[in-house]
């Protein structure tokens, strides 16, 4: 399996009804848009780790550009 083939199989997961309501719930419910700081470091660490999932969720789901238009930007 490539990495295209992996990034289809979450969009074909995650573009559905259902999907998009459980990673808008993840993204509440992991602090996806807040911020995971609180005074106890260790909470903090998991919090941070929970939001490290949802980032690396959102950048498979994510349009990537053609290796081209990368080396046209540069």
């Amino acid at each position: 399996m490539t990495i295209d083939d992996l990034r289809q199989a979450y969009r074909t997961l995650f573009d559905s009804a259902d999907g998009k309501i459980v990673l808008d719930d993840m993204d509440i419910r992991f602090h996806m848009k807040s911020s995971t700081y609180v005074p106890d470091s260790n909470e903090a660490a998991f919090r941070e780790g929970q939001r490290s999932v949802l980032l690396f969720l959102h950048n498979m789901l994510a349009d990537q550009p053609e290796r081209e238009d990368v080396a046209n930007d540069e």
